[in-house]
């Protein structure tokens, strides 16, 4: 078992330049602007990257592990050397690709992830629905709009559990079916920060935020918060976008204060279920 990490050693200098190879064909292809059904790219192009990076740092180790070994006769593993050897053969470890979902990286051409949709804005979205409540302050409040309320409903929709207007929470559950059928290990991941809350937007004295209306839904991986305008993100909230766009929602990631948690129906969607008498 003495020449088991040699072994290692002389298989991964084989197959690093194969991976090496695949990541750099892999990053060259137009695969960060495809639709939901190729989204899965990218959480193969982040593994590779990893891949290589692990690689790197085990072949460091095992290097040293050999180098340390005796000259003498043959070795007998410990118990806990076998484990590790069953680990690697078996892959019997840790998950890593369930494990990326929640991985932080870079939001790749920001300013761009939304793609020709555009968000309603408050003065649109009174103009349109009215007001949700009359006396807003920066905490969330109920809903005194009775028409607006009637079409309030608080369900469980996918794997979470909103309050939203009635289109949007029918439309936010054809987003999660759609993530279900394509990735259900994303799928079992998600989690929500919050969708209904009728305030003001803070540093404003009078502005409304989308969630107000019901129409807006904070979401996490594994109920870890995203950091706010740091232009990073959990790459599973990556993926979620494409799903989210094709159904005409607009990502927070693109906003000027970037807020990737963030997913709002766009001014496109908002008109189409107006014009349909929805709302």
């Amino acid at each position: 078992m003495r020449y088991f990490p040699a072994v290692i050693i002389a298989i991964a200098l084989i197959l690093a330049p194969a991976i090496w190879v695949g990541l750099t064909y892999f990053l060259s292809e137009e695969d960060f602007q495809g639709s939901a059904v190729d989204s899965g790219a990218r959480i193969e192009i982040e593994m590779l990257r990893q891949q290589v990076e692990d690689l790197q740092n085990r072949l460091e180790s095992l290097q040293s592990e050999v180098a340390q070994l005796p000259t003498g006769g043959p070795m007998q593993p410990q118990v806990s050397d076998a484990d590790a050897e069953d680990a690697i053969l078996r892959g019997t470890g840790p998950n890593d690709i369930i494990d990326a979902y929640a991985q932080v990286v870079l939001i790749a051409d920001r300013r761009n992830v939304n793609r020709g949709l555009v968000v309603a804005k408050p003065s649109y979205l009174e103009e349109r629905l009215g007001r949700p409540r009359e006396t807003l302050s920066d905490k969330c409040e109920s809903m005194t709009n009775e028409k607006l309320a009637d079409k309030l409903v608080l369900e469980h929709v996918g794997p979470i559990r909103v309050r939203m207007l009635r289109p949007a929470a029918e439309s936010l559950g054809r987003v999660f079916e759609n993530v279900r059928r394509a990735d259900p290990d994303l799928y079992a991941r998600i989690n929500t920060s919050g969708s209904l809350c009728v305030r003001r937007i803070r540093g404003t004295t009078n502005s409304l935020s989308t969630h107000s209306y019901g129409l807006a839904l904070d979401i996490n991986i594994d109920g870890h918060l995203d950091n706010f305008t740091d232009g990073k993100t959990q790459l599973g909230l990556t993926i979620l976008a494409d799903f989210f766009h094709e159904e005409g929602w607009v990502w927070g990631a693109g906003f000027s204060r970037e807020d990737s948690m963030h997913f709002e129906v766009s001014r496109k969607q908002l008109d189409e279920w107006l014009e349909q008498g929805l709302l």
